[in-house]
């Protein structure tokens, strides 16, 4: 009789290490898929700023060529 008992209680006691372990692994698999947002949206920022930059660049380039079109 004892060693039913015995076999009952791992019986419980592996069912509470398995619900654990799948637990930690669906936060493991939660934090994963996330992992990649932050370098996508550091490229984004970039591109971004090195289309500001152009737009800029284009803006003064058009204006001192216009202004030098002028000079005698």
């Amino acid at each position: 009789m004892r060693i039913l008992a015995r076999c009952h209680v791992l019986a419980f006691r592996l069912g509470d290490y398995l619900a654990t372990q799948q637990q930690v692994l669906a936060t493991a698999v939660r934090r994963d898929s996330e992992r990649g947002s932050v370098t996508i949206e550091q490229v984004i920022w970039a591109v971004a700023v090195i289309g500001i930059v152009a737009i800029v660049v284009t803006a003064i380039t058009n204006y001192v060529t216009a202004q030098a079109g002028k000079i005698r």
